[in-house]
């Protein structure tokens, strides 16, 4: 008996994997929960361990994009060794035991896929209506609010399609069927060519549903670019555009801009009045979903203030080349911020709990998420116990995690949790915005961009580096007193950095 290894739910957000690498051979004898292959995601980089002890049998190649739950690879039981050469030596005859089962129709229904999720989106057919197709083929491209996944031939058989693309399913409906045994004589004789002539099938690309159509994280990639897909040369199964060829694309269009610019190629006509519709992605509806969630189940407000950062400025400037010297890293704002925060959330705890059905959850630790710029977006990491860190250990944990964000090497653990979220917007140039909350945090703290403005200091008027702060806090449990305090504990810290040091 075989057990088949699947793509695990690693991330709500994460829909698709690629497999980066086999640590385990085709045929090997694996231990149960040894190691056998390293999967990478947009975001982090993880392994894949055997569910059971056995002979590994892989299925899915180097390089390969694997949807949540799709199979990787079996892993059968140790005494079917001495049969495992026989399977081998009859592949081109599997299809006919297949197909003895005359006048069987089955029904392909959508299988569940989460507790969160109702319905699915057949997004398009991969196999034809009437075509054969073997046991555990792709048959269709279905998406959900999460992910994008394939849905796999139960049977080998004859398929029959009683969904359309783009009709909206919900779980347990029928997609299509299949009928087991019809036409079994002509199918089997066109599997044995199509088993035998890989490369082949591999140069009539144009003629499958996956041709030119690409990856979810390659749509991100070309949409964010503004590559059109038409111009993108897909090399994934069945031409399917993937993440590599995307990268690849935005590369020849940076290189090739010049020489279009140049030949005034298709000119925007001024006044026209065109207009584009794009299909959302899962990760684009999920995030959408969450901000309204965000909206509709907090009692959300924003408190503002303004900083005077010429402290902090005055500081950096006098220091900045010592401080790297000793400490190997730059002195920025980020970490004066973070050890304000810190030092506010002792004196407002509330601040830094969360509610959790009819109880507050308070915590005694300050885990600080903080948004870094990834070659995807933006993500937020965490700064475990950010309270016991100096300045220069929050620069160093910043910088380490803004190496790992760009690498993609960022893990699920390093990105789950956090009590306390800082995101600075004025990097963009934002002047003022009332930040969403980080669910299930209470509180966000937002920083904006630095502006020499006049204010009056002591009766007079002078020009100062200002920033405008802002707090979006939980009305339910955070009250007006306590979010109006936190925020002028924070402005008092940073306008005069020395009660940091001093802890008062």
């Amino acid at each position: 008996m075989s057990l088949e290894i699947k793509v695990p739910t690693v991330g709500e957000s994460i829909s698709e994997v690629t497999l980066s690498r086999w640590i385990k051979q085709d045929g090997d004898t694996v231990e149960m929960d040894e190691i056998i292959a390293e999967l990478e995601s947009d975001k982090a980089t993880f392994d894949l361990p055997a569910e059971k002890a056995g002979i590994l049998r892989i299925i899915a190649k180097e390089g390969d994009t694997l949807e949540i739950g799709a199979v990787v690879c079996t892993i059968e039981d140790s005494d079917a060794t001495s049969a495992a050469p026989a399977p081998e030596a009859d592949k081109k005859a599997a299809p006919a035991p297949v197909n003895s089962v005359s006048g069987e129709v089955i029904e392909i229904k959508v299988p569940t896929v989460g507790e969160s999720i109702t319905e699915v989106t057949l997004a398009g057919w991969l196999k034809a209506d009437g075509a054969y197709v073997e046991m555990d083929e792709q048959l269709a491209e279905l998406e959900s609010d999460k992910a994008t996944f394939e849905l796999p031939a139960e049977k080998a058989g004859i398929l029959r399609h009683i969904a359309k693309e783009g009709d909206v399913l919900a779980i347990g409906s029928v997609v299509c069927s299949i009928e087991v045994g019809a036409n079994a004589g002509g199918a089997s004789k066109a599997s044995a060519p199509v088993a035998e002539q890989k490369p082949a099938a591999q140069s009539d690309k144009s003629s499958s549903y996956a041709a030119g159509t690409p990856s979810p994280s390659a749509a991100k990639i070309l949409a964010e670019k503004g590559v059109d897909t038409k111009s993108v040369s897909g090399s994934g199964v069945g031409g399917r555009i993937t993440k590599d060829d995307a990268q690849k694309a935005e590369v020849k269009k940076a290189e090739t801009a010049k020489p279009a610019a140049a030949t005034g190629a298709a000119p925007v006509i001024a006044g026209s009045r065109n207009e584009r519709r794009e299909k959302m992605s899962g990760l684009r509806k999920t995030i959408a979903k969450r901000l309204v969630t965000v909206k509709n189940e907090t009692a959300m407000l924003t408190t503002f203030n303004e900083v005077d950062m010429q402290p902090i400025m005055d500081i950096r400037a006098k220091y900045k080349d010592k401080f790297k010297e000793k400490h190997g890293v730059g002195l920025g704002f980020m970490s004066f911020f973070t050890k304000a925060v810190c030092e506010a959330l002792k004196e407002f705890p509330t601040v830094n709990a969360r509610i959790d059905n009819e109880e507050i959850v308070y915590n005694d630790f300050v885990d600080v998420s903080i948004a870094v710029s990834a070659p995807k977006g933006l993500v937020v990491p965490i700064i475990r116990n950010a309270e016991a860190l100096s300045l220069d250990g929050i620069e160093k944990a910043v910088i380490a995690l803004a190496v790992k964000a760009r690498e993609n090497k960022l893990s699920i653990e390093e990105m789950t949790g956090g009590t306390f979220t800082i995101t600075n917007g004025g990097v963009f140039g934002s002047m003022m915005s009332t930040p969403i909350i980080n669910a299930p945090q209470s509180a966000i703290l937002g920083m904006h961009n630095i502006i020499q403005r006049p204010v009056a200091i002591d009766g007079q008027v002078v020009i100062r580096p200002m920033m405008y702060v802002a707090l979006s806090y939980d009305h339910r449990i955070i009250d007006g007193r306590e979010s109006v305090g936190f925020l002028v504990r924070v402005k008092q810290l940073l306008e005069d950095p020395t009660r940091l040091l001093l802890g008062v």
